[in-house]
């Protein structure tokens, strides 16, 4: 950990990455954090939750704050850059971030035009609206930075240790792709899952989480020890049959379940044939199987 400290943070959001974030920088500042959001009754209840202050303004959050933390949604970035830009006074320097995946660093322009250095700061972990749990499930998660200078990036890397989380340097191109590959690996998983459990307890199972932990997990983990080579199951063997079988089945009793599952089939098989692990008879047949009916 480093020594770093600051006088005084301050949050502009009032969502679950805003919580954490104020529950985070707590210990870590010499005055309690303020925290602004459109909505003052969500500003007064993450100052509760969390032991920070509600800024009355948007004014006074730049005036007394030294790091200035942004956590909008994607969309709603451009807007409030603009908005606090407008309220950063002349000769003040403070150091601005955005906590938002899909951006760089040139979002936040209007602001390092203004005379604050700036940088994003993406902490690759979910947020569900638990901040005393989120602030600790930083310690030890990667945070992609992307300063707008290396000063600014070296800042960031000082805030993410404050945090106890690890960084990860994102080249400004490349945040966008960085940002579809998590979200392909988190959200996605809890849509496969989620249909899972649907057609589980379409199948008579009452407790689907139990049945599915053990095998989850441990499909994860084989995933992230050993990548695509970490992959069982029908595909893998090539048993064109049984694949067959699952259509059928979902088509009837979990057509809910059907186009995932095959889009799903079907990105499987795309990298057993770059891997060229099955015959060519096996592979012509799951191929027709599962082509778009």
């Amino acid at each position: 950990m480093t020594d770093f400290r600051f006088y005084r943070p301050g949050i502009v959001g009032t969502g679950r990455v805003a919580q954490a974030l104020a529950r985070a920088f707590v210990p870590h500042a010499s005055a309690p954090p303020l925290v602004w959001g459109r909505t003052p009754d969500n500003a007064n209840s993450i100052a509760t939750a969390t032991g920070a202050f509600r800024a009355r303004t948007i004014d006074r959050l730049t005036t007394e704050c030294d790091i200035i933390a942004i956590a909008v949604s994607d969309d709603a970035m451009s807007a409030v850059v603009a908005d606090i830009a407008a309220t950063v006074a002349t000769g003040r320097a403070p150091f601005v971030f955005h906590v938002s995946g899909r951006s760089g660093a040139a979002i936040l322009e209007p602001l390092r035009a203004a005379g604050a250095t700036t940088a994003a700061i993406h902490p690759a972990m979910t947020f569900t609206g638990e901040p005393q749990a989120e602030a600790q499930r930083m310690i030890g998660a990667s945070f992609a930075v992307t300063g707008s200078t290396p000063e600014a990036t070296r800042r960031a890397g000082q805030i993410v240790t404050l945090l106890g989380g690890i960084t990860i340097e994102i080249d400004e191109e490349h945040r966008s792709l960085y940002h579809a590959a998590l979200c392909h690996a988190s959200n996605h998983l809890v849509t496969l899952i989620a249909g899972a459990a649907n057609s589980l307890r379409d199948a008579g199972v009452d407790n689907p989480s139990a049945l599915l932990t053990p095998l989850v997990r441990a499909a994860l983990e084989n995933s992230l020890d050993r990548g695509f080579a970490g992959l069982s199951g029908p595909l893998l063997r090539g048993d064109a049959e049984t694949v067959k079988g699952h259509l059928v089945t979902l088509k009837d009793h979990s057509p809910d379940l059907l186009p995932a599952y095959r889009a799903m089939a079907r990105a499987t098989l795309d990298e057993l044939k770059r891997a060229g692990t099955l015959p060519s008879d096996r592979l012509t047949a799951l191929d027709s199987l599962l082509a778009v009916p």
